[in-house]
């Protein structure tokens, strides 16, 4: 039933696009408003200090920025995909449902914004002390089919060789201490800060961080999307917004000690809730925050979902990525 749910609000969503792209094909040159969509999350960092700030309000003016909070990549995309919001920050999972969903004319990438930060960790009592111990475990992930769920069921089928990924649960991430505590899972696949939580608030033990399982010790986790129509008509205002978003990335990989508090304060405002200092600082220096969208993220997340039958066939993502501003904000590198 949620599986039907979420496809219907996903043809509803792409029915609104097809709709507003008909009748706003001609789109002013300077918009009256720019809506930016993230999540109130760390691995948003860039996004929350950008509005904190005013810095992105700064660089978009005259036009009003309009920030809106989302807690799941899906319901980004549908925002996006119905012309709710212009912009977002949002995984490379929900990004890809979005580009095959729209098929290939609702969604476009045009910069990375965080990469890894993304850890595997055990309740201290599961016996559970390398990935090899994962096989049969009961296992948290955020959100079915999101992207910590597609690349757990990968390890398991693929590197571990489960004949079926049912020992997976979808927990929301708020969720999993408690029911780590009581023993109803025996490990979590966590993104940040939920992983440094988990062994902060109930004494989970890391077992291992996601990049280490790929060849080049990095995958895209958070990037940046908007739509071809918004990109075509307003690529000055992207790349204002991108000059500010490049200036959050400098401060975030260059001295994140610096801006743990900042953020964090940012994050109470958004939430109200406030992480504890070992916290934010463990999961920022897990993250990486980067410019790069990484595209082989993407190929081989397009390849798990298929193979894991999230997915009919394999995605085609020619066209998913437009870094024409963001290459020459790098200087045509």
């Amino acid at each position: 039933m949620k599986k039907l749910a979420a496809v219907s609000i996903i043809a509803i969503a792409l029915l609104a696009y097809s709709c507003d792209r008909q009748s706003s094909s001609q789109s002013p040159a300077t918009p009256v408003e720019v809506r930016l969509g993230y999540f109130p999350n760390l691995t948003h960092g860039q996004a929350v200090l950008g509005v904190s700030s005013g810095d992105f309000a700064t660089a978009l003016a005259p036009a009003k920025l309009t920030p809106r909070q989302f807690n799941a990549g899906p319901d980004l995309i549908n925002a996006l995909l119905s012309g709710n919001i212009d912009i977002g920050y949002v995984g490379p999972g929900p990004a890809i449902n979005g580009f095959v969903q729209s098929h290939g004319q609702g969604i476009v990438v045009i910069s990375g914004a965080a990469a890894n930060g993304v850890v595997i960790v055990a309740r201290k009592d599961s016996g559970i002390n390398s990935l090899a111990d994962l096989a049969g475990k009961k296992i948290a992930t955020p959100q079915h089919a999101n992207t910590q769920d597609i690349a757990a069921r990968h390890y398991l089928t693929a590197v571990l060789k489960q004949p079926n990924t049912d020992n997976v649960l979808a927990i929301s991430n708020p969720d999993q201490a408690g029911a780590m505590a009581r023993g109803n899972i025996d490990a979590a696949w966590a993104p940040e800060p939920w992983g440094s939580m988990l062994i902060s608030t109930v004494g989970a033990k890391p077992i291992a961080e996601e990049k280490d399982l790929w060849p080049s010790g990095e995958f895209s986790l958070t990037v940046m999307v908007t739509t071809p129509d918004f990109l075509k008509a307003h690529a000055d205002f992207l790349e204002k917004l991108l000059t500010a978003h490049r200036t959050w990335t400098s401060r975030l990989s260059t001295d994140p000690d610096k801006y743990a508090g900042q953020l964090n304060e940012a994050l109470y405002g958004l939430t109200g809730k406030r992480l504890p200092d070992d916290v934010a600082i463990s999961a920022l220096h897990r993250v990486k925050f980067t410019d790069d969208p990484s595209p082989d993220t993407f190929t081989s997340d397009a390849q798990w979902a298929f193979d894991l039958g999230f997915t009919k066939e394999k995605a085609n993502l020619d066209g998913l990525m437009d870094l024409t501003i963001l290459r020459k904000l790098q200087g045509g590198k």
